[in-house]
């Protein structure tokens, strides 16, 4: 994994170098993955918000046109 001259490394080194790269990359994917589930479920709030207050104004509207018709 490591691509750099590693005259002066020890195997071990490069090991240790490997898995602190692989660990932060794994670190960047968990953040971008946590960042996509807030963003759903936001969206998916903003979404709710909206279908209720459009039903509630729905379900208003034909409430008082039912109290006018009779």
């Amino acid at each position: 994994m490591l691509n750099q001259k590693s005259g002066n490394l020890s195997d071990v080194q490069i090991e240790i170098i490997d898995t602190l790269i692989g660990y932060n990359d794994e670190e960047k994917q968990r953040t971008k993955h946590v960042a996509s589930q807030r963003l759903l479920a936001a969206r998916r709030a903003i979404e709710a918000h909206r279908e209720q207050k459009r039903l509630e104004k729905e379900a208003s509207d034909t409430w008082f046109d039912e109290i006018y018709a009779e």
